[in-house]
């Protein structure tokens, strides 16, 4: 949730120099939560940022082996298949033309994409849970 905001705020900073420096948003990148229906949250937040999901990372433990060794994945384990997703992010990186100037969303929107895919909960859902949970403890004081 916190990537979206920070993908959410880069496209912002991107759109303010856009039209005096030439400045261009690239893309997305996934770093995968292991989360439902995650790649497809991304791609729609890419498409209401007017740009794409250049790469999804799969989530691979051996990311943390090799940062244990103070190594990155490609010196810890080239052959690897993490190792083969980050050449690949890498050749998408530089052969990328899909170079745009974003439509960053406001807050709301954002917030209900999260609540869409099951991210966030709404109010209403909080609220719900909200008393629920201080039911439950005024039930075992009881």
């Amino acid at each position: 949730m916190m990537a979206m905001y920070a993908a959410n705020n880069i496209a912002r900073g991107v759109l303010k120099y856009a039209h005096t420096g030439g400045v261009r948003l690239g893309g997305l990148i996934c770093n995968s939560r292991k989360v439902d229906r995650e790649i497809e949250l991304i791609e729609t937040l890419a498409e209401r940022l007017n740009t794409q999901m250049i790469h999804f990372v799969p989530r691979d433990n051996i990311v943390q082996h090799a940062e244990l060794r103070r190594m990155t994945v490609n010196e810890y384990a080239p052959d690897s298949n993490q190792a083969h997703e980050y050449r690949a992010l890498a050749k998408k990186i530089i052969n990328n033309d899909k170079l745009t100037i974003p439509t960053p969303i406001e807050m709301d929107e954002l917030e209900a994409l999260l609540i869409e895919f099951g991210i966030l909960e709404s109010d209403e859902e909080a609220e719900k849970l909200l008393a629920a949970d201080a039911a439950a403890k005024a039930a075992a004081g009881k």
